[in-house]
């Protein structure tokens, strides 16, 4: 055990954030996203919702200050009624994390697969809510005093 690590951060989830470089990409899914199908390196948190797995690992995850929008959503189907409002709850997320960086990219469905395929890694949740999928890109730690 260690002090201050948010225990819903597994060790394999740790090790794959410490790996990931500047400009990777990681996906954090909902229940219904392929996500073993697509991803390079797949961590299961079935149990949890992907607002408080984005909460700890934004804690620890620096965003790409480089790219205009180092946030991405899978935009709604074109006739689909739905209506994300757990968007919201990731901009606040976002926002007390980065306020600087709170800037959504919107992605059609079968591009986000694509970069999914691409992505680092992909943390499959049990997310209920339908358009929960988020894509983040790593930035860089600056020194200290930087």
């Amino acid at each position: 055990m260690l002090k201050h690590i948010p225990a819903i951060l597994t060790p394999d989830l740790l090790k794959i954030l410490m790996e990931m470089g500047y400009g990777d990409e990681i996906v954090i899914a909902d229940g219904n996203f392929p996500a073993a199908a697509l991803a390079q390196r797949l961590v299961r948190l079935d149990g949890h919702g992907v607002p408080e797995v984005l909460r700890a690992v934004m804690q620890f995850f620096p965003l790409d200050a480089y790219t205009k929008e180092p946030v991405a959503l899978m935009e709604v189907v074109p006739g689909d009624p739905a209506a994300p409002v757990i968007w919201d709850v990731y901009r606040d997320i976002i926002a007390a994390a980065e306020p600087e960086r709170c800037h959504f990219e919107f992605v059609e469905r079968f591009a986000f697969y694509e970069r999914a395929k691409r992505a680092y890694a992909v943390i499959a949740t049990g997310e209920t809510e339908i358009y929960a999928n988020i894509l983040l890109k790593k930035g860089v730690v600056l020194p200290e005093g930087a």
